[in-house]
């Protein structure tokens, strides 16, 4: 496919659209995922005794024409068996002129190790993309892609996760899509689809410090990786007062630098936000990223659990 413009992306196509040879993160971002790991991790699914709920919507690059819009929703419990654990993501991605929409199931298996717990989850969904190709200026109107006012493909996905965590340690790796849609590569998923999904890497882990019985401090790190393109880490730094609210700034490398809050206004419910500071040239034309989360947990399970959730 030629190199597109957009009369009001062209920044956007440039970072984002491109050409083929291109690679972008293109998993959903998220700068509270820390409060939320079943978004990057299926084995999430059977990490709370309880269950438990979050909603997310993120403005990226705010004023800047076309920039990513993200809403998500997750939702996962353990059985009443204690070893299984169920979890749905639902989440939707506009950027421009494409709008990404996932569903997708996992499940976790919950095994005890020594003083921890180990979890072990897989993912199964879709993803559907389209993109309303009426809205580019382009320059090859020989190109048959064009033919169409909307081009749209269906990319069934897989992936599986592993998640180990104690009371105040936790660690993660996960591969959330497994398939690889790149027309390039010999392990992909053959076919014509106009859209790509690359495969994405995750690795997490965090602890948390007793500083005094009001203050605890939780430094945690998730580190990226997306083939062909270069490795991202977030270094996150937490600190929990009176075990009520949260209040963190992190760094995200080449990016952006962030900072967030999240207020506990009664044991079932919760909210979130973060603001980040692009570190990049667009800063020249965006204020910044905003992201707003609720979470809710469900149970009489809650009310008896006596110390706070960290992870």
């Amino acid at each position: 496919m030629k190199k597109i413009y957009t009369y009001s992306l062209i920044v956007v196509s440039i970072l984002f659209l491109g050409t083929n040879d291109s690679v972008a993160q293109q998993n959903n971002m998220s700068s509270q995922y820390m409060f939320s790991h079943l978004t990057i991790n299926p084995a999430y699914a059977a990490a709370k005794p309880f269950v438990s709920a979050s909603f997310m919507f993120r403005k990226q690059w705010t004023g800047f024409d076309g920039a990513p819009v993200t809403e998500t929703a997750s939702v996962q419990g353990l059985l009443s068996n204690k070893k299984v654990g169920l979890g749905a993501v639902i989440s939707n991605d506009k950027l421009g002129i494409t709008n990404q929409t996932d569903f997708f199931g996992n499940y976790a298996y919950l095994l005890p190790t020594g003083k921890g717990n180990l979890s072990l989850g897989l993912r199964g969904g879709f993803s559907l993309y389209s993109s309303n190709l009426s809205d580019l200026i382009y320059w090859d109107t020989n190109d048959p892609v064009y033919e169409l006012n909307t081009a749209t493909d269906f990319l069934p996905n897989a992936g599986f996760g592993a998640f180990y965590f104690q009371e105040k340690f936790y660690a993660g790796f996960s591969v959330p899509y497994l398939l690889n849609y790149d027309p390039n590569k010999s392990i992909s998923v053959k076919g014509d689809q106009l859209h790509r999904l690359i495969r994405h890497y995750y690795v997490s882990g965090g602890y948390v410090i007793d500083v005094n019985p009001e203050v605890k401090v939780k430094p945690n790190l998730l580190v990226k990786y997306v083939e062909a393109a270069p490795v991202q880490f977030d270094m996150n730094v937490n600190v929990l007062l009176s075990d009520i609210i949260w209040i963190g700034a992190s760094y995200r490398s080449g990016d952006a630098i962030l900072g967030l809050v999240e207020y506990k206004l009664t044991d079932k419910f919760r909210i979130g936000y973060s603001y980040d500071a692009t570190l990049t040239d667009i800063r020249n034309f965006s204020s910044g990223s905003h992201e707003i989360m609720i979470g809710l947990d469900f149970g009489r399970d809650v009310l008896k659990i006596a110390d706070p959730r960290y992870f």
